[in-house]
């Protein structure tokens, strides 16, 4: 039985987070949210216990409970996950929802969000910490690398590759055998059919650059 789950994030992607963990039955334990207002409340009936970076319940993780970043901003997303790395010696693990579809060829790394409806196709490579919205597509031999962001809807077409940090919108279709280089940004209902280079930003049909 898998170990009840500590959530870091009671905002969006926090409630996300617990109603992929709730379709699986797993236990949340506990938010923990920086936002003053929240702690001590309720969120969707789970307890809000303190800030994301309280010792007396990070020292749970990996002893009695697992954990899970669900940060909206993403410079914050990754301290905090280098801080359960260095500090507990600890990795996130996948919320994957149970109406999502994972193939048993494909590969994902450590602490991705998999929301209900997804599907991550054979022989798909996500690597770690990937938020995959609901009824996004990662298609066969598709490659996203750490820190990537598909929105509802967005659809990956084979043999495309995502580099880190890179952030596509929703709805959006990248054709197959692109590139979308590292942190760039890809605006909701693009059509991509090129190349996107490093910190791009492009929007439209046919995709093209924001000036």
């Amino acid at each position: 039985m898998q170990n009840p789950v500590i959530i870091l994030g009671a905002q969006k992607l926090g409630t996300a987070a617990l109603d992929i963990f709730n379709s699986n039955s797993v236990i949340v334990y506990c938010f923990l949210e920086d936002n003053k207002e929240q702690q001590q409340e309720e969120v969707n009936n789970i307890a809000v216990m303190g800030g994301t970076e309280d010792s007396e319940f990070l020292k749970l993780i990996g002893k009695k409970c697992d954990v899970f970043v669900a940060v909206e901003d993403a410079a914050a997303r990754k301290g905090l996950i280098k801080l359960l790395k260095e500090e507990y010696k600890a990795v996130p693990v996948n919320a994957i929802h149970r109406f999502s579809a994972v193939s048993e060829f494909a590969w994902l790394g450590h602490g991705n969000m998999v929301a209900a409806g997804a599907v991550i196709n054979n022989n798909a490579k996500v690597g770690n910490h990937c938020l995959i919205h609901s009824n996004a597509v990662v298609d066969t031999k598709a490659e996203l690398s750490d820190f990537v962001q598909v929105g509802t809807g967005a659809i990956i077409n084979s043999e495309v590759v995502v580099e880190e940090g890179a952030f596509i919108g929703t709805g959006a279709v990248i054709v197959s055998g692109v590139k979308i280089g590292k942190n760039a940004r890809v605006g909701a209902g693009s059509v991509v059919v090129a190349d996107v280079p490093a910190k791009a930003t492009v929007f439209g049909n046919p995709a093209a650059p924001v000036k």
